[in-house]
């Protein structure tokens, strides 16, 4: 059962985002990038306060670096579709499973982002999540 609406459509975009943020880093990676755009709808805090749907949560300005790249927009495989229905039905995975962010640096990952401690890293990629002060609706929501 889906944790968020979502039509074919937003499957499709949410997909082609798993893809185009993560396909370097394997299943697993596109996991975890789904898992944090689905955390971000959920979890109504911080800097996702009032986001409600998919598209609202991949078009959020500075939100993700691959809309503003050209593999974003070529057409989602089944693959990855499969993948964002899992990720839209609350299927989580730590180091995502309560993150809010995550980012690629070229070196070591910094302690915090935006104010929140790193989780974790998976690959290439540096995992963050708010404290339960900051936005306790992540750790609530499913």
């Amino acid at each position: 059962m889906a944790v968020v609406q979502a039509s074919s459509s937003d499957i499709t975009l949410l997909a082609r985002l798993l893809r185009a943020e993560g396909e370097g880093e394997g299943v697993r990676g596109m996991q975890l990038i789904g898992n944090v755009g689905i955390n971000r709808i959920r979890a109504n805090c911080s800097d996702f306060r009032g986001l409600r749907t998919i598209p609202q949560m991949i078009y959020q300005p500075h939100a993700f670096e691959a809309v503003t790249h050209g593999y974003f927009y070529q057409a989602a495989r089944s693959s990855e579709k499969r993948l964002a229905k899992r990720a839209i039905n609350g299927e989580r995975y730590w180091p995502a499973k309560y993150s809010l962010w995550y980012f690629r640096p070229q070196g070591n990952c910094p302690s915090t982002w935006y104010g929140q401690p790193f989780v974790a890293r998976y690959k290439l990629h540096c995992f963050y999540q708010p404290t339960p002060d900051e936005c306790d609706n992540v750790y609530n929501t499913f």
